[in-house]
């Protein structure tokens, strides 16, 4: 299992790349961001600063969006990064739920996600796509490589992620929802003829490290309000007790009463207040290192490739620290 750092561009920017330096050094492979452009500073700038003051560590956004840039934009930035540092970049893709909405604007629909997905890597590995209309390819790019991994909750958008994708990232980590949402992913994989063990499974949540887990409850209570807007959105299209999207992803959200995205990502976010323990012991992973390396034991075994800590939180050097120490080495396998 490979293991990620997630973080919120926050500044300075200088103490991003210091988190992401010391989590390579810890055994991270990956080092993720948010991309909300509003809310937190330009990710590619960083990635540019992280890249050059690691060796190995793989970088990209958790999520970017196909509308805050345009598809030749994005993938010559990444394919840019990618000749200055090896190919050390990965585009996680959804609908843009933070940068979209704080603009004004809903989230991107399925089919522009989609559509996105292949152009970017297509123009990013040197090859030709077509954007509005017209064919182009970036002339400059020699031996590019960039895998797209798909952000997904709802039934259209993990067959999406299955059919197209590179990768799935699944932004909890119950062991129940993740089960159903994998083998949702893999078998739209093999409806579309593709083999489905070669998709990429990411699951990131947040993580933190100790035995208080009041306190841990309280920093982490946020992930649950960030995931309720998605599946929000999810109840609105399919209804409550569908049988589309599990109830055990979408019964916590019925005393959710709105959102402020200027807390987005915060342990003080006061629209979270409806989010039960439950859910926070479900979606995330806390408590004594020996609770984290059973869950993901568990999350492993059920075909969870890359673990991504989301470090947003109080203890955030610490948690970095304990992983390195005690969670990776157990799974050096």
């Amino acid at each position: 299992m490979d293991f990620g750092v997630v973080l919120q561009a926050d500044p300075p920017g200088s103490a991003v790349v210091a988190l992401m330096r010391r989590a390579e050094r810890n055994g991270f492979r990956y080092g993720w961001t948010f991309d909300s452009a509003v809310l937190w500073q330009e990710p590619f700038v960083l990635y540019s600063r992280v890249l050059e003051h690691t060796e190995r560590l793989i970088v990209g956004p958790m999520v970017t969006n196909p509308f805050t840039r345009t598809l030749e934009v994005t993938a010559s930035t990444f394919a840019t990064l990618n000749e200055m540092y090896g190919n050390r970049t990965v585009c996680g893709i959804g609908r843009g739920d933070s940068a979209m909405r704080v603009a004004g604007r809903p989230p991107n629909t399925l089919a522009r996600v989609g559509e996105a997905i292949g152009v970017i890597r297509d123009l990013a590995e040197g090859r030709e796509a077509e954007v509005g209309g017209h064919r182009i390819k970036i002339p400059w790019i020699r031996d590019g490589r960039l895998p797209v991994w798909m952000a997904a909750y709802g039934p259209k958008a993990l067959a999406m992620a299955g059919r197209l994708a590179d990768g799935f990232i699944l932004q909890l980590a119950d062991p129940f929802l993740t089960e159903w949402m994998i083998k949702a992913v893999r078998q739209a994989a093999v409806d579309a003829g593709r083999d489905p063990d070669a998709i990429t499974i990411c699951v990131a949540a947040p993580a933190y490290v100790g035995d208080d887990l009041v306190h841990a409850r309280e920093q982490c209570r946020w992930f649950g309000g960030m995931v309720g807007n998605h599946v929000a959105d999810l109840v609105a299209r399919y209804g409550e007790h569908s049988g589309l999207v599990p109830d055990e992803l979408t019964d916590y959200i019925r005393a959710r009463k709105g959102y402020d995205y200027s807390h987005h990502g915060r342990a003080d976010n006061p629209d979270t207040a409806f989010v039960p323990d439950a859910v926070v012991d479900r979606f995330c992973l806390l408590g004594p290192t020996t609770a984290h390396i059973d869950k993901l034991r568990t999350l492993r075994d059920l075909g969870v490739d890359q673990f991504a800590v989301y470090a947003m939180h109080d203890a955030r050097e610490s948690t970095i620290d304990a992983y390195g120490a005690e969670i990776i080495p157990a799974f050096a396998d």
